[in-house]
């Protein structure tokens, strides 16, 4: 056995220590303040306990405010919740506790299910807890001593979690002062780490091991973070992300909804579906003379799909159908017994409008584009209001190219693509290259080239933003036909949003027999890239809802000016303004009721209509008109020549503004 370690610092530079050294040991040997302010260490990047012996590789002291320390503090917080639990239930079983995003959760099962008014004293137990500041120590037993331990507990489920870990694996025991739990660990050195940063959230029901079939259990969900400054900032999120959320937001503007007989589908209402086509009939604008809009057929033959690969992928999440009369007469030999399937996406179609007629190399690249709606099938936990839907619009192209023209191509969608999120107001967005995964296809030749081009497009991108456009890498994480560019954007309350997408696929053209003739008139295989901006419309939508918490852009609100009248002797008056406005091609409606205007104002400031025009006698012999924008107690006086000028401009999409300044710059 050897009788030292050789440890390489992240200095480069390199030490040997005892046998049996344990992490506080090498962390001592630095600095006696390190020791205070370390909570583990990672030996070749595997974080483990302070008290565990070093072997030998490159190691790293983790302090607290260290990123990776974050997992730590949020694991030792639902431990330190379910001790706080059991002193003050004793009785109540411990099961599961893990971090997840943004927090962690542990489930208790006990006779009286928990309610939130349970939170706070739970939160005050675990903050003596961590002012005990017991170090967390590990042992390691056998099995028939936990079983034996657990069950006279009256830990049942405990004793089920023994007996589910592999034979092979260590059955670990941690402590803080005389409470324990089993656990695979790490831990930080003591409770009092984990600091008073931190929240109990909620309660909720959950199945023993997510199993309908088993008992329910009361799940409480807490976070908790380094300082409390970043738990301030979290909480005060989730508190604007409440307030914005597009489906409170979608009941008050009266724009969708959704009901039971039609699940993860949207029943758009006129105002809703006014915002969604003034959103394709942008980005069909910024589409035109560029691509070809197609459109594929909503239900092909399962044939299809296997050829594809999609029914060997992706069938779990495909709706697959027959005619009413296939499942009512099946004996019938003249019925079509064939399964067909909703599409749920619109790639193999292209490839199909791409493959009708020979194609030379002199017309590439070929670019097609459809706002084709594709079906999946999402769980119903999943579905979230137009987040997370079963039935959606995809704002898709396919461009089919020469190998030469992929980074042209590549630059030219990543240029559309930031246009696009500047214009409505993403300015920060993340653009990250996905490279191959474990299960892929095509050889590595074709990987290696695809890569190699798109690094070389990343690494432009980020010179020509100027440092604006943040890049990186997401090793493995590209699709299994090939690599892609994800998108990501930061909305007004700083969530990111993954949106948009170029992907190079090696696949489907291989797979349908896709070729052009190329310059010596042999058949050759094209590249095919897919490229999405908004992905879902739905989701775009949205995201946009929520980033501009219902104060949509004027060119993009359904309704964009309220004329609304102080007395009755205006009304007339108001139909003109009104008329005027709406021939100037502006959404208007007006509000003559007898009601004081301030409740008007503060009605509609409700659905969130962004421009409020007030009109009383003075203004009808004037022929003026008060402006007041929603979120705002300040009127503006203005002639009413000049009020639908300036509106008329403002409700211009942003498109056409840069167009009609580019013709008038060449003018």
């Amino acid at each position: 056995m050897s009788q030292s370690v050789s440890l390489t610092f992240p200095d480069g530079s390199v030490r040997v220590f005892d046998a049996g050294t344990t992490g506080r040991d090498v962390a001592e040997s630095i600095s006696k303040s390190l020791v205070k302010k370390s909570v583990a260490i990672a030996i070749d990047g595997v974080i483990t306990d302070l008290s565990d012996p070093v072997t030998s590789g490159a190691i790293e002291i983790v302090t607290r405010t260290d990123p990776r320390a974050l997992e730590l503090i949020r694991h030792d917080a639902a431990h330190v919740m379910a001790e706080a639990v059991q002193e003050l239930w004793p009785g109540t079983q411990v099961t599961i506790g893990p971090v997840i995003e943004n927090g962690f959760y542990y489930d208790f099962a006990k006779n009286e299910p928990f309610t939130p008014e349970d939170l706070p004293k739970i939160e005050k137990r675990m903050k003596e807890i961590i002012g005990r500041n017991k170090p967390f120590t590990k042992q390691i037993w056998s099995r028939s001593k936990a079983r034996e331990v657990f069950a006279a507990k009256g830990e049942a489920y405990k004793v089920e979690l023994v007996d589910a870990i592999p034979e092979d694996q260590d059955l670990k025991i941690y402590y803080q002062g005389d409470w324990f739990d089993l656990c695979r660990g790490p831990h930080m050195a003591s409770t009092g780490q984990v600091g008073t940063a931190f929240k109990l959230m909620k309660v909720a029901g959950a199945y023993w091991r997510g199993d309908s079939n088993n008992a329910m259990l009361t799940r409480i969900y807490g976070t908790a973070f380094a300082e409390q400054e970043q738990l301030d900032n979290y909480l005060h999120i989730l508190a604007e992300a409440e307030k914005r959320d597009h489906r409170k937001l979608g009941r008050e503007m009266d724009l969708f909804h959704f009901q039971e007989e039609g699940p993860g589908v949207v029943f758009w209402h006129g105002k809703g579906w006014r915002i969604f086509q003034s959103l394709v009939s942008y980005m069909r604008r910024r589409l035109a003379g560029t691509y070809e809009e197609v459109n594929a057929p909503q239900i092909l033959d399962k044939a299809l799909w296997e050829t594809s690969g999609h029914w060997g992928w992706y069938q779990e999440n495909m709706f697959a159908v027959k005619s009413a009369h296939a499942f009512t007469h099946p004996d019938d030999e003249a019925a079509d017994q064939r399964i067909f399937a909703l599409k749920p996406m619109n790639c193999p179609g292209h490839v199909q409008i791409f493959k009708h007629g020979l194609k030379s190399y002199r017309e590439l690249p070929v670019r097609l584009a459809e706002f084709g709606n594709v079906h999946r099938y999402e769980p119903s936990g999943a579905l979230h209001g137009l987040m997370r839907v079963r039935g959606f619009t995809q704002d898709d192209a396919h461009v089919f190219c020469t190998d030469e023209q992929m980074a042209a191509e590549c630059l030219r969608i990543n240029d559309l693509i930031l246009s696009v999120y500047e214009d409505f107001g993403f300015s920060e967005v993340v653009v990250k290259l996905s490279t191959r995964p474990d299960k892929r296809v095509g050889t590595d030749v074709l990987w290696d080239r695809a890569e190699g081009v798109m690094l070389e497009v990343l690494k432009t991108i980020e010179a020509q933003s100027e440092g604006r456009i943040k890049t990186g890498i997401l090793p493995g994480e590209g699709a299994f036909y090939g690599p892609k560019f994800e998108y990501t954007l930061k909305d007004a309350i700083g969530r990111e949003w993954q949106c948009g997408t170029t992907q190079v696929d090696f696949n489907l053209p291989e797979r349908f027999g896709a070729f052009y003739i190329d310059h010596n008139s042999e058949k050759t295989q094209p590249v095919m890239i897919h490229r999405a901006i908004c992905g879902s419309m739905e989701r775009f939508l949205g995201i946009l809802i929520e980033n501009f918490a219902g104060h949509l852009p004027l060119w993009l609100a359904p309704v964009q000016i309220v004329v609304a009248t102080i007395t009755s002797d205006a009304d007339d008056y108001g139909r003109e303004v009104a008329e005027e406005l709406r021939e100037a091609g502006l959404q208007v409606i007006t509000d003559f009721r007898n009601e004081k205007i301030n409740y008007k104002v503060r009605e509609h400031s409700v659905t969130k209509v962004p421009v409020i025009i007030v009109c009383g006698k003075r203004e009808a012999e004037e022929r003026t008109v008060n402006i007041r924008r929603l979120g705002s107690q300040d009127q503006t006086p203005m002639s009413l020549a000049d009020a639908v000028s300036s509106l008329t401009a403002e409700a211009t999409p942003p498109d056409v503004k840069r167009k009609a300044a580019a013709r008038k710059a060449v003018a």
